[in-house]
Parts: C-alpha cells; sequence; structure tokens
C-alpha cells in the first residue's frame, strides 16, 4: 500500500469516528487557533506542534505549515496531551474527555475507552503522554496506563490509591526498564514487570509535590520551582532560581526548562543559558539546533522572536459572526448565562477577531483594555467600512464601541465609546444590525423592565434610544426585513417588531408584539432567533421549537398575525418538528432550504418547508466542536457554510449558491462515477429554483426524469426501474420552470 504523509489523511474519506460514520471530508475546513502550543517534538527539521483543537507541523527550512485537526482527520477537540516518536512518524494525541487518537502514516486511529478502576469517578482528562519505543504511557487522575502503540491498545494498568483516594499522575515517562511519574507526593517508579500494576510495589524515590518529567538520553523532573537531572538515582537540582516552571523537556543533549524565560542545561545540569521569548511559554524544545519556545499567544517563536503558525483567530472562543464581501469576517466572542442574563466574563478579554481576506487580524486594544469585556455582537460600519462597532454586554462597561482599522500597522485603533445613556447595569448592549440604507440600529437588554432600540444618528455622532413599552428583560440580536426590526424576546414569550419608517423620527414609529396567543407554544419562555426565507415567511426559534410567520411584512401589520408549527408525519401521525427542543440559530441558504441549530442536538439541514431533514450534522459524526452552535451563516455567493461554537469555528462547503429561476454554472460531482470509489449520490448544481430534468443514455432513452427545486438535485444512480443503470455516458437535458433557460450535462458511469 502506498504511504501517505500525514496532512494527506485529511483527504481520505474513510477515517472514521464509530463504525460507518465518516466524520472529515474535503467540504470541511476550520478556523481554528493554533496560538496556545501545548507540546512539540522535533522530527528531522521539522516541529510537530500541538495545541487545544488540532496539531501543526512547521517545517524549518522552508517555513511550510501545515495543520490537522476535526475537520481533515482528527476525531475531538480540547488536546490536552501529546507526544510524537520521529522514528515511526506516530503520534499519540490525549483529549480532555480521556479518549486518544492515534496518528501513523497510513491512518489516524481513535481509541475511546482508557481503563478505568472500579470505583474511580474523576476526571478523565489525559494529562501527559510519554512515547518510548512501542510503548507510550499515559498519565491520568487514576494514576498510569502503558499503551501498546503498534497493536493499539491498553496493557497494564496502575491505580495510584492509598486509603480509597486515587492520586493523579501529574506526567509519567518511560526510562530504561522503568516507568516513572510525578505526582503531588513525590517522585514515583516501578519496573515494567508482572507486579506494575500493584500501587503497593511502587517506589517512591523522592517525596514532594512535583509536576513535569521527561526522558531521552536522561532523566529530568521539576516541581514548581525548582528542576533537576536524576543521574543514576542522585538528583542535580540545575542551578538556576525558578518560580512556576511550565514544563521540562530532554533531548538527545540538553534538558530544556521553560519558566518565565526558557532555560538550556547540559545533559549533567550544567552549561545554563536562558531566552526571553517576550509572552509566556507552555513549553520549548531544540531543533536544527536552535531553540523554539511554544507560546500561549503566538504559536512558535524562535530566538530571533519570529512567530510561526497556521492562520487563525487569537481564541476558539465564538459566539457570533458576521460575513461580507471580499471574505471578511467578525466573530465575536461574548456568553451569556441564567436565560440570557448574566454575562459571562472571559478573563482573556478576547473581544472580537477580525478577517481582513487574506489574514486574521486582532485588536491590541482588547490587551490593554481595563474594564470588563463580554463582547455579544460586531458589524462593519456601513458607513465607513474600515470601522468596526461592537457590542459590550458588561455590567460596568456596557454599550456600543467603535474601533478604526488601521492597514499600515495591521491593528485597530479606538475611535469612541457610546454609553446610549446607560447606567451601571441598566442598558446591556446585545446585537447590531444595518439596512439597505446603511442606517444602523442596536438592542438593548434591561431598559427600566422594556427592551429596546437604538438608531445611529449620523449627524450627532451618537445614538438615539428607543424603550419599547412591552415589559421583557432581554433581547437577542435583531435583523431587518421590509425596513422593521425583528427582534427575539429571550426572557418572554414573545416577539417584537419594530416598524421605525423614518429611523430618526420616533413619533411615527409602529410596535408589534406576538405573543402566546399569536401561536407561540405555551410552554415557551422565549423567542431566540428569526430569519427570513425567500418567500417572505418568518422563522423564529424559541426554547421549545420552531414558529413560522407566513407572508410575515404583511401578517404581522394584520388583525391577528398567527405563528404556525411545522408538522411533519411521523409513522402516519403529525408531529411538530422540534416539539419542546431549544433551538439557537436559523438561517436560510441560498435555495431557501433551512439551517437549524438545536441547543445540545447538533445542526439540521431541512428542505425549505421544512419537511425534509437532508443532513443532520454533530459532533459525533462531522467535525462540529460542539453539538451546540451558537451562530450559522451562509455566504450565499459561494455555498459556505460557517458554524460558530464556543470550542471554535468549523465551515461546511454546501452546494448551493444564491438561486435564481436561471441556471447556474452547472457542475456534477463525482464525474465520472466509478462504483469501486465512490457508492453514493451524484450532485448536480447551479440549477434553476425549479428545475425540470431528463437523463437519457447514449441511444436517447430516458433512464431517469425529475424536478428539482433549490438549485441542486441528488441522482442515485437508478433507472426507472430502480435498478442501477449500466455503465456508459449518460445526458442530463435540463429546463428551467418555463422553458425560457436551458442547461445540458454528461455523467460517465464505471460499474
Amino acid at each position: 500500500m502506498k504511504k501517505l504523509s500525514l496532512i494527506s489523511l485529511g483527504i481520505l474519506a474513510s477515517l472514521q469516528f464509530t463504525k460507518a460514520q465518516v466524520i472529515s471530508s474535503k467540504k470541511w475546513a476550520d478556523l481554528f487557533s493554533y496560538n496556545n502550543v501545548l507540546a512539540m517534538k522535533e522530527d528531522n527539521g521539522r516541529i510537530v506542534a500541538a495545541t487545544e483543537n488540532g496539531i501543526f507541523y512547521y517545517t524549518i527550512s522552508t517555513g511550510e505549515i501545515t495543520k490537522l485537526s476535526k475537520a481533515n482527520g482528527l476525531h475531538n477537540i480540547r488536546i490536552t496531551a501529546f507526544d510524537y516518536d520521529p522514528k515511526s512518524k506516530t503520534g499519540v494525541i490525549g483529549y480532555e474527555n480521556g479518549a486518544i487518537d492515534v496518528v501513523t502514516p497510513n491512518e489516524v486511529k481513535y481509541i475511546i475507552d482508557i481503563p478505568i478502576a472500579a470505583g474511580y469517578n474523576g476526571n478523565k482528562k489525559i494529562n501527559h503522554i510519554s512515547i518510548t519505543g512501542e510503548k507510550a504511557v499515559i498519565s491520568v487522575g487514576y494514576g498510569v496506563s502503558i499503551f501498546d502503540i503498534k497493536k493499539k491498545e491498553f496493557g497494564d494498568s496502575a491505580f495510584f490509591l492509598t486509603g480509597g483516594v486515587y492520586e493523579a499522575s501529574n506526567e509519567a515517562t518511560i526510562f530504561g526498564n522503568k516507568v516513572y511519574s510525578v505526582t503531588n507526593t513525590g517522585l514515583k517508579s516501578h519496573e515494567m514487570n508482572t507486579t506494575f500494576p500493584v500501587f503497593s510495589t511502587w517506589t517512591t524515590e523522592i517525596p514532594g509535590a512535583f509536576k513535569h518529567i521527561d526522558s531521552e538520553s536522561e532523566l529530568a523532573f521539576s516541581s514548581a520551582t525548582a528542576a533537576f537531572v536524576y543521574n543514576n538515582g542522585a538528583p542535580i537540582q540545575l542551578p538556576v532560581s525558578l518560580g512556576n516552571i511550565q514544563d521540562v523537556v530532554v533531548t538527545t543533549s540538553n534538558v530544556v526548562v521553560t519558566d518565565s524565560r526558557v532555560y538550556t542545561f547540559g545533559l549533567n545540569g550544567t552549561n545554563s543559558s536562558a531566552v526571553d521569548f517576550g509572552e509566556q511559554c507552555n513549553t520549548a524544545t531544540m531543533a536544527s539546533g536552535k531553540l523554539y519556545g511554544g507560546t500561549v499567544l503566538s504559536g512558535i517563536k524562535d530566538e530571533s522572536n519570529h512567530s510561526y503558525k497556521p492562520s487563525g483567530p487569537q481564541f476558539n472562543y465564538a459566539y457570533k459572526i458576521s460575513t461580507y464581501d471580499n471574505n471578511q469576517l467578525l466573530v465575536s466572542t461574548g456568553a451569556r448565562a441564567e436565560r440570557y442574563n448574566t454575562p459571562v466574563i472571559n478573563p482573556k478579554k478576547p473581544g472580537f477577531y477580525y478577517y481582513n481576506g487574506a489574514e486574521w487580524i486582532y485588536p491590541s486594544y482588547f490587551k490593554t483594555f481595563t474594564g470588563t469585556l463580554n463582547v455579544l455582537d460586531a458589524i462593519l460600519n456601513p458607513l465607513d467600512t474600515s470601522e468596526v462597532l461592537f457590542a459590550n454586554y458588561a455590567l460596568d462597561s456596557q454599550g456600543i464601541y467603535k474601533l478604526k482599522y488601521n492597514a499600515s500597522n495591521k491593528d485597530f485603533d479606538f475611535v469612541k465609546y457610546y454609553s446610549v445613556q446607560a447606567t451601571p447595569t441598566s442598558r446591556r448592549a446585545v446585537g447590531l444590525t444595518t439596512d439597505a440604507q446603511n442606517n444602523i440600529f442596536a438592542a438593548f437588554s434591561f431598559n427600566n423592565g422594556g427592551p429596546a432600540v437604538a438608531v445611529y444618528d449620523k449627524a450627532k455622532d451618537d445614538f438615539n434610544l428607543k424603550v419599547s413599552n412591552f415589559k421583557s428583560a432581554s433581547v437577542q440580536k435583531p435583523i431587518v426585513y421590509e425596513n422593521m426590526l425583528w427582534i427575539p424576546l429571550s426572557r418572554s414569550n414573545a416577539f417584537w417588531v419594530y416598524d421605525y419608517k423614518d429611523p430618526l423620527n420616533f413619533s411615527d414609529d409602529t410596535d408589534y408584539i406576538l405573543v402566546e396567543k399569536n401561536g407561540f407554544p405555551s410552554t415557551a419562555s422565549g423567542t431566540l432567533s428569526v430569519a427570513v426565507d425567500k418567500t417572505g415567511d418568518a422563522w423564529i426559534s424559541t426554547d421549545k421549537g420552531v414558529r413560522v410567520l407566513a407572508n410575515a411584512a404583511k401578517e404581522i401589520k394584520g388583525l391577528e398575525p398567527k405563528v404556525e408549527p411545522i408538522i411533519i408525519e411521523q409513522n402516519g401521525l403529525g408531529e411538530e418538528l422540534f416539539r419542546d427542543s431549544s433551538i439557537l440559530q436559523i438561517e436560510v441558504d441560498g435555495g431557501n432550504y433551512k439551517w437549524v441549530s438545536v441547543d445540545g442536538g447538533g445542526v439540521y439541514y431541512l428542505s425549505a418547508d421544512g419537511q425534509k431533514t437532508i443532513k443532520h450534522f454533530t459532533m459525533e459524526n462531522s467535525p462540529l466542536p460542539t453539538n451546540t452552535v451558537t451562530d450559522i451563516k451562509v455566504d450565499k455567493k459561494t455555498g459556505k457554510v460557517y458554524f460558530v461554537t464556543y470550542n471554535g469555528i468549523v465551515t461546511y462547503q454546501g452546494d448551493i449558491t444564491d438561486v435564481t429561476s436561471n441556471f447556474g454554472d452547472v457542475v456534477v460531482y463525482p464525474n465520472p462515477v466509478v462504483y469501486s470509489n465512490f457508492k453514493g449520490k451524484v450532485t448536480i448544481k447551479g440549477l434553476a429554483e425549479k428545475t425540470n430534468i431528463r437523463i437519457t443514455d447514449a441511444a436517447g432513452n430516458v433512464v431517469h426524469s425529475a424536478v428539482a427545486r433549490g438549485g441542486y438535485y441528488e441522482w442515485d444512480l437508478n433507472n426507472q426501474r430502480g435498478a442501477r443503470v449500466a455503465s456508459g455516458i449518460y445526458f442530463v437535458l435540463m429546463t428551467n420552470e418555463d422553458g425560457s433557460d436551458k442547461a445540458t450535462a454528461k455523467i460517465g458511469v464505471v460499474n
């Protein structure tokens, strides 16, 4: 079998998460942060680095950087431990949930179950991994386990149990014929023999609280403030004053200790040197004779302060995303708890991330911000697209902020703060939106008991506030449709539509409030999002399902507008779609299909009327980082779908771009269809909104006919009798609904 490079595994559709579930394909990509480097290993002039959500490879001589994540081969996120063996080209990745990925040149194997002692209910997080030959010692909260890399199975485990209490192995390594583990009570060791699993036979070499250990040609370990070389059982303390040791790494000729600076020693503990990388490092190592630091915020750094990492946002925290022309992105990072009430404050103050179409830019403004940051939304200013407005939902620094992008230094400058007449805790900025006339609107929670919107007044360079008479403490991000603001009320079983007419003249405005009597479920506690589809229907999500207001712009002004559930047939009975489920987000694509995020349930892709589930993505069968997706956006020009979660962002290349009554660029794939390589359906995209399809063989006989809606069609390669067609060339003849536009295509079939 031809060997594949580690990164090329990402193109294989055969990487399995569980049986018969493909979790990655060419359609997926990640927008993860690769800044926080947790562990590194050299491999013949290349550094392999592990970060929170993936690993990346930096080739020192060429500068080439490649990456591997759940989007192209791995099976999980939240990496907590990593080691790599250059001889066998094998990496072992440990995750927060206790699972392991074994990455070899031929496959990525997912190991779900670590050995657990009877009665152990502690954390399953993998604390540390150390590879020696074909064995890896895995450190966990209960002790250590030996993993056979070649067989891909666990061997002996030692459960560090004393007096009914389990003691964690912080780190462990194999040195000679012994396993050495550092714990909070000492450096412990045991030969790899038949009594290895019996904790009472382990030896405490040195009592004390120890954190880190590593070995290659020598064994070294450390506490939080002192590092040692274990020279034939006689520990030699390294001669340097240390305060908060982050890691100890042993290479073929050096001991590297990462503290506030990185110190390098000879294997005998002498000849120290110190390097300051200008920021906090998690780890460091020698590669090609030079020192490299694994930083918290800048990927890999060399001694000249050059940074190496894949392109990505500053952190993985993400809440909402705004998409713009030229592939620009803005990602907000805030969060709320307790029924969309209490701000969830991140001490790292992530703010927002900006992608300018070529690279990610992180404002230095957030690194020195002295107040509280909880950015729930960020948009480009339509009056000056070099400016960003963001909504800060916080108690002491609430309001709207304006920053301006400075292309010369690739940073943002502070422009203005808009308090919007707020007093502490009373007016919390939630979301921002704009209309076709470049009016800017903001939504606010907690306004003397009523939700509020504000309109930007360019002449005054300030926001004018409008408070609703309807009492509801919290709102969600609004959208604009037909010159009205459509505003979910997340702590009331209600929905607010604000007809603003002249935005700066509040006297002619009209409020429409939909409540339970208008059709919302009686068990609901709030509306969470809204999307208007191509037919003008408003799809409103609640914490108890979905409601649709047909012909929304007209019906909202009627005497008794009614929102209706989607009723689907299940086993011959009518059933409400997503009944009792909390729906976080609804997005409409270019073919009028619906993407729906269910809290804890992943993402559903529905037909235009909601009657058919086309796809259902979860973290178990796809690269989604979590089953709670807080935002979805579709780029209608490209069909790319963005899925936003608190654990990072992934994208999916959809089949549908913006669909019209005429044909776009018709594409058939895969083509030709070789049965030995592909057993799925053939996709035809670029179709008209309604397309009449006839598929004929080379003799002109019709073998299949259909009517496709929404811009694409999938053919199962069966003929009209339900049997698979023979090998050959097939012609696809297509017309739009009124016959004014036509298209043709050819499909090669090899059985």
